[in-house]
């Protein structure tokens, strides 16, 4: 009887070893990455089904947090970006009215110093508006459009009515402008489409010469509607992805001169992403820029 006991206590203790062993091994692993060793894997040993099942989910639970952390860590990044560029953008502006100001004070200064100094500051002013509300524009388009407010759009008369509304921009610089073809209905905003529409035609308008023509290029291809923004100006001198990042110009100067902000295609990204649509941009064969937004047709 006593030799039985022994034989059953002895087997007690292998199996509670088997089992507690590597479920030792899984808490010392689990101490260890939260204190901070990011090298622990947690991988099946084979020694129990069991604890080799709370390896795998600790194991993808790991994942998904280093996942996570990368996400943030990227989201934070481009909040620490964003925030550096409207610090500069604002910068330039914010410098030459302080400094023109100040030199206003003087009491002597002669009347037509003064007035050009407050030209200067009109100007700067005017931008500093301007890039206010081109912010202000890009954080509406980031957080997109209810899905209650979306409907079936006609695209033809929202584009012929942005040609109309910027003919007198285009006089200006004896610019033809014009509305051709017929793409098929999408699921959007009026208001949004609009403004997308707005930003490249105006871009086109400010980067062509006087006497070019910009077309607002409409079609149907694949189950897309597809609106398609050419002028025949110079065209894309860098890499045409850079174009719709926030605050990027391949020209700093002349976008300054012509009133960009850096931010126009920035926000026709994401009101196109916001409709499941994609947009890009190239050079034409014959010469000048493309810019094309295509939506699922509906």
């Amino acid at each position: 009887m006593i030799p039985v006991s022994c034989l059953c206590y002895f087997l007690s203790l292998l199996i509670a070893h088997f089992i507690a062993q590597p479920l030792t091994e899984l808490a010392q692993k689990t101490r260890a990455y939260r204190e901070g060793d990011k090298s622990i894997v947690f991988e099946p040993t084979g020694a129990l089904y069991e604890v080799d099942q709370l390896s795998e989910d600790f194991r993808e639970l790991n994942h998904a947090y280093e996942a996570k952390l990368d996400e943030l860590s990227k989201v934070q990044d481009r909040q620490d970006s964003f925030v550096s560029d409207v610090a500069h953008e604002f910068r330039t502006p914010l410098t030459a009215i302080s400094g023109n100001a100040e030199l206003m004070l003087d009491p002597d200064m002669p009347q037509s110093t003064r007035e050009h100094f407050c030209e200067i500051i009109l100007s700067e002013s005017e931008r500093l508006k301007k890039l206010t509300n081109s912010l202000l524009a890009l954080q509406h388009a980031k957080e997109g459009v209810p899905a209650a407010a979306l409907k079936r759009l006609d695209i033809a008369p929202v584009a012929q009515e942005v040609v109309e509304m910027l003919e007198p921009i285009a006089q200006d610089k004896n610019v033809t402008l014009s509305v051709e073809g017929a793409a098929p209905d999408i699921l959007g905003n009026t208001d949004r489409l609009k403004q997308a529409i707005i930003n490249l035609v105006d871009n086109a308008i400010r980067h062509v010469e006087e006497g070019g023509h910009v077309r607002v290029l409409l079609s149907g291809v694949n189950n897309q509607a597809i609106v398609a923004v050419k002028d025949d100006g110079c065209g894309i001198e860098d890499d045409p992805s850079l174009l719709f990042k926030r605050f990027y110009r391949s020209d700093a100067s002349r976008a300054r001169n012509s009133g960009g902000a850096g931010l126009g295609l920035a926000i026709v990204k994401e009101i196109v992403e916001s409709f499941d649509g994609m947009v890009t941009a190239f050079n034409a064969p014959e010469g000048g820029a493309v810019f094309v937004m295509a939506f699922p047709a509906l």
